[in-house]
């Protein structure tokens, strides 16, 4: 077991040789990887692992598998690897992790593993990331397309996730948990002076990693965006136990007015009436660390969620008549100013380099102020989204656009356990408001009533995103087509539902893109699952459901761009109770996603990197009698250069077999063909170029 406090920074891109390169590489995997497993070694029961002290995230057993999944599925979607280790494991450790709110989790969902066959899946992945590293090549600086950037990836998503296990772990019972000399809680608790607010002059403030950088960054941290702060003042210290006892003992957890309506919501769900790690016995108060629980110390930072320091902040604004605010990202980086990154550690409770716990505020000063980075993740006002220039990561394109939906706030500078990725200055991370971390906050006053949040560009400007977006809602080239795609194909689908009288119970879209066909279907079916291959167009068929306005860019004429929108979609088509929108692989699909009358699959064929795996699952996943509607152009080449997974469209023993020959080979001795056509399907590639497919749309009815 490595020494936790000698934790590595996250390697550089493009320093040392080759092989040099590659056994830091190695060292910063294996290190990472020990690192988790010292945590969860912590746990002495495995009855711990199954336990649900927070409801609104999954078990540990998930946690202990995600880690190692994720090497997995992404080493399969970048096609460094051709086999899986554990399917279902891979399925149902895949996704799923922080997006939950008090009403979205469903225990029955989910079927977990034992904790012995997640040990030895662990091993297996531990030793095939290894060969990987060993064998692959390797080219300086590391690109984001190599497997080395992918390995640096799952490196820091382990990291990433040592917190949240480590969050968990400290709701559990100590019973479960064992003492360990090196995951030791600090002993000091302290007099604090005062908290005072100090002055910071007006500048202005440009946010973004540079592409050039030379440290892994996830995608959300790329691009730039400028802001003209006026001057403010800053508290010097973090929001103490003590200081925010004054706000307890007011009754601000009583006291309504204090609150917005989405944390008087989240007070009638929990009942909270003081922190979560705060523990009242005979009129004593006490905290829950880690692994121990002790008297509340007084000077530790308190430990809130978004919503808790919101409302500190309006009970602060009352109480001095000052306009006090939460800081917003750029506030916080005029705090944070240009120290380097390791003279910020050795001064900053932080990288496992001091406790595992929290200390006291007034212990680390960086410049005036003190934990700017460490001791606890501080709550911003700012809301998360992508900076101008955002590119998702093709590999990861869940990491941050579910996160851009107006309900996740950015948290900064780390905490006490933050390793690797999470401790650069310009890495960003953000959290349901409603959600428990090792977070904190500071404070602010600011000249205005409001805080100073810039709204950033939300136009969408991925090519094959708005490519859909026009496709699926823009005013249809009928003089293309004779009719527009999505109304063809759902007048098809109602003809076959009255034709054979389908049930109309549960549909299941599979590669539903900006969800035009789930939309038109919404008052068909009793309840639709929506499901893509990726989350990039899934956020936007998730804000017209919500009644948002969605924008985005058009190539116009050569390096001309126009910028057109989705207008909110008529109230016949928002159905929100029975229309649910998800990120997935359809050829690995959870249990959950099953007894559908009807599968309408939308070019899973050619997206897919194994159509025959995906023809084998969808048949179970059908009632009797149900249907597979499947919409093709049976063009396999464009996603899957291994022509051994096509179904068609090469020869095979020496005859030429066509996809839909191919198709029918696998599909009839399960299936009945009930009708075929060709649809044209029209894609804008600039203001006066189209690209025309004709997809063959063939309905199948399960025998």
């Amino acid at each position: 077991m490595n020494n936790l406090k000698s934790q590595l920074l996250t390697p550089s891109l493009n320093s040392l040789t080759l092989e040099d390169k590659r056994q830091e590489l190695k060292t910063y995997f294996n290190h990472t990887w020990e690192t988790y497993e010292s945590l969860f070694g912590l746990i002495n029961h495995d009855d711990a692992y199954y336990l649900k002290p927070e409801p609104l995230r999954h078990p540990l057993i998930f946690y202990f598998g995600h880690t190692a999944t994720f090497y997995i599925n992404k080493l399969m979607l970048g096609k460094f690897i051709d086999k899986r280790i554990n399917t279902k494991l891979e399925a149902i450790c895949a996704v799923g992790v922080d997006e939950m709110s008090w009403d979205d989790l469903d225990a029955t969902h989910y079927n977990w593993p034992s904790v012995n066959d997640v040990r030895d899946y662990r091993r297996q992945v531990s030793q095939l990331v290894n060969n990987l590293i060993d064998s692959m090549d390797i080219a300086l600086p590391i690109a984001k397309n190599s497997l080395a950037w992918i390995i640096l990836m799952g490196c820091e998503h382990e990291r990433i996730h040592l917190e949240t296990s480590s969050v968990i772990m400290r709701m559990l019972p100590l019973s479960f948990l064992t003492l360990n000399e090196q995951w030791k809680t600090c002993d000091s608790d302290v007099s604090v002076e005062a908290n005072s607010l100090l002055p910071l002059t007006s500048q202005t403030v440009i946010l973004g990693k540079p592409s050039t950088d030379d440290t892994f960054g996830w995608d959300n941290e790329y691009g730039h965006q400028t802001h003209h702060l006026n001057a403010f003042k800053a508290s010097k210290y973090l929001v103490s136990n003590s200081e925010f006892m004054t706000f307890v003992k007011a009754g601000g957890y009583e006291n309504k007015q204090y609150w917005t309506e989405e944390g008087e919501n989240w007070l009638a769900y929990s009942k909270a009436s003081m922190p979560r790690f705060w523990i009242v016995k005979k009129d004593i108060y006490y905290q829950r660390n880690l692994l121990n629980e002790i008297p509340l110390p007084l000077s530790w930072p308190a430990e809130v969620n978004y919503l808790e320091a919101k409302a500190f902040c309006h009970w602060k604004s009352e109480l001095t008549g000052l306009h006090i605010h939460l800081p917003s990202e750029a506030q916080w980086h005029v705090l944070r100013g240009d120290t380097k990154q390791q003279a910020h550690i050795e001064s900053a409770n932080i990288n496992l380099s001091k406790y595992a716990s929290s200390c006291p505020v007034n212990r680390y000063a960086q410049g005036d102020f003190y934990d700017v980075s460490g001791n606890v993740w501080q709550w911003s006002e700012s809301v998360i989204d992508g900076f101008d220039g955002f590119k998702v990561h093709p590999l990861y394109d869940d990491f941050s656009t579910p996160t851009f939906d107006g309900k996740h706030n950015i948290i900064l500078g780390g905490s006490w356990i933050s390793t690797g990725n999470e401790i650069i200055k310009s890495s960003r991370y953000a959290f349901r408001r409603h959600f428990t971390q090792h977070a904190g906050f500071r404070y602010v006053e600011n000249i205005s009533a409001e805080p100073p949040i810039e709204t950033l560009n939300p136009y969408e400007m991925d090519d094959n995103v708005t490519q859909y977006l026009e496709n699926h809602y823009a005013k249809p080239l009928v003089e293309f087509t004779g009719k527009p795609f999505y109304e063809a194909l759902v007048d098809l689908i109602k003809e076959s539902l009255e034709k054979l009288e389908i049930k109309t119970d549960k549909l299941l879209d599979l590669g539903c893109k900006v969800g035009r066909a789930s939309f038109e279907l919404s008052n068909v079916f009793s309840q639709i699952d929506a499901v893509d291959f990726s989350a990039a167009p899934i956020k936007h068929a998730v804000n017209l459901q919500q009644g948002k306005e969605v924008r985005y860019t058009q190539k116009s004429e050569g390096e001309l761009i126009s910028f057109t929108k989705v207008t909110p979609l008529p109230e016949s088509l928002l159905s929100n109770d029975n229309l649910i929108f998800s990120q997935g692989d359809p050829s690995n699909l959870k249990p959950k996603y099953s007894n559908y009358n009807v599968v309408l699959a939308q070019n899973v064929l050619e997206e897919s990197y194994d159509a025959q795996l995906f023809l084998t699952d969808i048949y179970h996943r059908i009632n009797q009698d149900g249907l597979l509607i499947i919409v093709t152009d049976y063009h396999f080449e464009a996603k899957q250069p291994n022509s051994s997974t096509w179904i068609g469209g090469k020869k095979i023993k020496g005859e030429n077999v066509t996809g839909f020959e191919g198709l029918s080979e696998r599909l009839l001795k399960q299936y009945n063909l009930i009708s075929q056509n060709d649809l044209i399907q029209v894609f804008s590639v600039d203001f006066r170029h189209y690209n025309l497919n004709k997809y063959h749309v063939t309905v199948w009815q399960k025998k």
